[in-house]
């Protein structure tokens, strides 16, 4: 039997079927538009091997509603993605296909697929970190994806400011957290361009890694992770993970014992695939 994946991006999605080792059999990914034109092109796809399925699982854009004790259960809720604000992804997908589906965040996703098959696999207590857009990060807590009254918010930590940086944040809620001041649009904000334009030595490389570290030293402290996994497209700079070690080392001056760096903060071992890799062991689970 196969097994279906859904990594539900808030600009694409990516849809695939693979088999128990969860490994991709086929994948095909589509723009995110309106609901009803995006999961026309997910229902198209998953048609195609609607009696060989035995289960989908979806990482989805959020923040979302993952307690399934709540009457929300499923629902994409407060993002500003036009037409998806309170829609109800799961019960869309169940009314479709009358099978078992799992339902998490995308990050969390892609911290299972790296954990299964990518840069921690065999490891219990991981973190994946996004940095691109936004800032995202998923938790395994002893093997369990860490969810109580809700999935975590890691990437809205709060940020000192590094001393020679003056941007107040974009993020709307507040301000100079980590998203808003290390994710992609803080780059457009302080220099007026893409981040893409912006040369690897450049002084504004070092402020992001400065908060990227201080937010790490944070989650060590908190959670005293295995592996912390960082994707995105704000590591695609050339040096910036070493930005991020060295920063990380020097915030944390020994105070804990960890693996090595080269070891303990690493990049993602499944590529671009994390998110749909942990889709498809989520639903071999379900």
């Amino acid at each position: 039997m196969k097994v279906g994946a859904i990594e539900a991006g808030g600009t694409k999605f990516v849809c695939a079927v693979g088999n128990e080792q969860n490994e991709i059999i086929e994948r095909v990914s589509f723009p995110t538009t309106t609901p009803g034109e995006t999961l026309a092109h997910v229902f198209t796809f998953f048609d195609q091997y609607q009696d060989e399925l035995k289960a989908i699982g979806i990482g989805s854009f959020g923040p979302i509603e993952v307690r399934q004790s709540s009457p929300r259960y499923g629902y994409i809720l407060s993002t500003p993605k036009l037409g998806w604000k309170n829609f109800d992804f799961l019960s869309a997908m169940r009314a479709r296909y009358d099978i078992p589906m799992a339902w998490t965040t995308d990050v969390n996703a892609a911290a299972v697929g790296e954990a299964s098959l990518g840069a921690a696999k065999g490891l219990n207590n991981m973190l994946y970190m996004t940095v691109g857009t936004g800032v995202g990060v998923g938790a395994l807590v002893n093997g369990q994806l860490l969810e109580g009254i809700g999935h975590p918010e890691m990437g809205h930590v709060i940020v000192h400011p590094h001393p020679e940086d003056h941007y107040a944040g974009f993020c709307p809620y507040h301000g100079n957290c980590l998203e808003g001041m290390a994710a992609g649009p803080s780059i457009d904000g302080r220099l007026g361009v893409s981040g893409k334009e912006i040369a690897a030595d450049h002084e504004v490389w070092n402020y992001v890694a400065n908060y990227l570290g201080q937010a790490l030293v944070d989650y060590t402290l908190i959670l005293r992770p295995e592996r912390i996994v960082i994707g995105g497209g704000n590591m695609k700079v050339p040096g910036m993970l070493d930005k991020i070690k060295e920063q990380y080392e020097q915030l944390m001056a020994e105070y804990v014992d960890y693996p090595t760096l080269d070891e303990y903060i690493v990049l993602p071992g499944l590529g671009d695939n994390a998110g749909i890799t942990g889709a498809l062991s989520l639903a071999n689970q379900a």
